[in-house]
């Protein structure tokens, strides 16, 4: 995990300092609301319904024990008890106040942690797989090139004021886990055939009002032109993105109407012109930013305990099966945590959780954790004979719901009941399906199934993506909800197709139930999952079940 310097340190204590004089200014009439706007975004604060919400940035979503202490210790001190993790690896604080944030952010300084570019038009926390480094299949560890990102990009003057905000996610294996397609820019470390490391690049891509997939603009970019080759990109977009129209104003939009493919040329245009040997990575800066992210000492293989354990609990061993996943090490495995649990907004997080997975980290995975945009948590290195007495204290903590990648492993943004923007509240239709799904045997019956609900268009949850999609709509003053289904992010990314006029709120769930009951009547067995079932028989016998019964 990549450890500050005192360069870093003074980055962030100054930032703190002069954000600091501008809330006082701010607070003392010196600064007009229009001139504090920019100010905060980029500093990460919102100001929604009740109150100010901080945004705090986990770069590629790693976060250590000592970390996690310090954001239990804020949500105690400065919020209600709990925080909330985003879609994009960082965590949210909704109920501060904004005469604290100057102290909360001294408090994540003294941690290695800020909310610097979490918000604004610029350029925001860079995205990775959030099994990085641990998971089979790699060409490499992406994390080193993602925290080479972080710095190049953090505080950068010619890109503090953007058309619009930019997203750039990188990935080392085949598997997109990240949703790189769906960035702004998007990277996938690949090896050529003469052994060079390098990246495919993709541009353009975004949800939103207009959701896109990125184009492929560069087949193989060695890895020493990595930052020269961004700043191009973003040079481009800066000079010709749109900013007389906001929502127009993302790359993906230009992209489009200049096509990939000249897009493509003017970023190269631009690339050869400005990129001497000074704009190269050297392997000495590259080696350096590896050197954070060396593997922990793992022990040798020993041992089934946790095959044994989960012949004698039926409960045990459902876990297993949803939530433990193979690990590159012989002898260990990857947990994921799920913060989906009956009752629980999906990625809120208690002071009291955080403190013992703290605990935990440091008992079983190395004193690191992984936040993921799933809205869940992984421990990344856990030894396989540790699985059952993981197990037995997460069962303690509500962290051991056996669902993930089911349907109940809902994404969901917080909607209208805290953001100024929602058109609809989202958590309450995401309780009522959570309770109408709440049979382990039925959730297994159905296999792999993604649900994502966002409450406006902004597709913070990223519906969009989702086997099965719910976004809000205001219709005459009303919450209606439309549904989308077909999207998928992985090894294959697709957007999802809306079905059919929104809904009411109390017609969501049954219109869930009749596309369930689609899939299940039309599968060809089993095993056939619902994107093949989709692809296979396309839209149509979807929404006539859908409105014919709400008719």
């Amino acid at each position: 995990m990549y450890q500050y310097d005192e360069v870093d340190y003074q980055v962030v204590r100054s930032r703190v300092s002069q954000f600091r004089n501008q809330i006082e200014r701010y607070q003392g009439g010196l600064i007009s609301e229009a001139a504090f706007l920019p100010l905060r975004l980029q500093n990460g604060l919102y100001i929604q319904k009740h109150a100010p919400m901080l945004r705090v940035a986990v770069p590629y979503g790693m976060l250590s024990s000592v970390q996690l202490r310090m954001l239990a210790r804020i949500c105690r001190d400065f919020d209600r008890d709990y925080c909330h993790i985003t879609t994009r690896h960082n965590i949210q604080f909704n109920w501060v106040e904004l005469a604290d944030v100057p102290q909360i952010l001294d408090r994540l300084a003294s941690v290695e942690m800020h909310a610097i570019q979490t918000s604004g038009n610029c350029i925001r926390n860079t995205t990775s797989d959030p099994l990085a480094g641990v998971v089979k299949g790699e060409v490499t560890d992406p994390r080193p090139y993602c925290e080479i990102i972080r710095q190049w990009s953090t505080l950068h003057p010619e890109f503090a004021y953007l058309p619009r905000k930019f997203k750039i996610a990188v990935i080392g294996a085949e598997e997109d886990r990240a949703s790189i397609r769906l960035h702004d820019i998007g990277l996938q470390l690949v090896k050529a055939d003469s052994g060079d490391i390098g990246f495919k690049v993709w541009a353009g891509g975004g949800l939103g009002r207009t959701p896109m997939l990125g184009s492929l603009i560069r087949e193989f970019l060695p890895q020493a032109q990595l930052l020269g080759y961004l700043k191009a990109i973003v040079r481009v977009y800066n000079r010709y993105g749109r900013r007389d129209n906001k929502y127009k104003a993302r790359i993906k939009i230009l992209v489009a109407s200049l096509g990939a493919q000249e897009f493509a040329r003017q970023v190269e245009q631009e690339f050869d012109r400005n990129d001497g040997a000074d704009g190269l990575l050297t392997q000495e800066e590259i080696s350096y930013a590896q050197s954070f992210f060396t593997a922990p000492e793992y022990e040798p293989a020993t041992g089934q305990a946790s095959i044994v354990h989960a012949d004698l609990y039926p409960e045990y061993g459902r876990w297993l099966e949803r939530n433990v996943r193979p690990h590159k090490i012989e002898g260990y495995r990857i947990v994921t945590l799920s913060l989906k649990y009956q009752g629980a907004a999906p990625g809120d997080i208690s002071a009291r959780q955080l403190e013992q997975l703290a605990d935990l980290a440091e008992q079983y995975s190395f004193a690191e954790i992984r936040t993921t945009q799933q809205q869940n948590i992984i421990l990344t290195d856990v030894k396989s004979t540790d699985l059952y007495s993981l197990w037995l204290e997460l069962r303690y903590l509500k962290l051991d719901t056996p669902t993930v990648g089911t349907l109940s492993d809902t994404v969901c943004c917080p909607g209208a009941d805290f953001c100024n923007l929602a058109n609809a509240r989202s958590l309450p239709v995401n309780a009522a399906i959570q309770q109408q799904f709440n049979d382990l045997n039925q959730l297994y019956e159905l296999g792999d199934l993604s649900l994502r609900i966002s409450g406006c268009i902004n597709a913070c949850a990223h519906h969009h993506i989702a086997n099965i999609g719910i976004l809000g709509v205001d219709k005459n003053g009303q919450e209606y909800y439309q549904i989308t289904l077909g999207g998928m992010s992985g090894k294959v990314n697709a957007i999802g197709k809306v079905l059919g006029p929104s809904l009411p709120m109390d017609r969501v769930v049954p219109a869930i139930e009749q596309i369930i009951g689609v899939y299940i009547a039309n599968r060809s067995s089993p095993s056939e999952s619902f994107s093949a079932v989709y692809q296979r028989i396309g839209k149509p016998p979807f929404k006539e079940s859908v409105y014919a019964a709400n008719n």
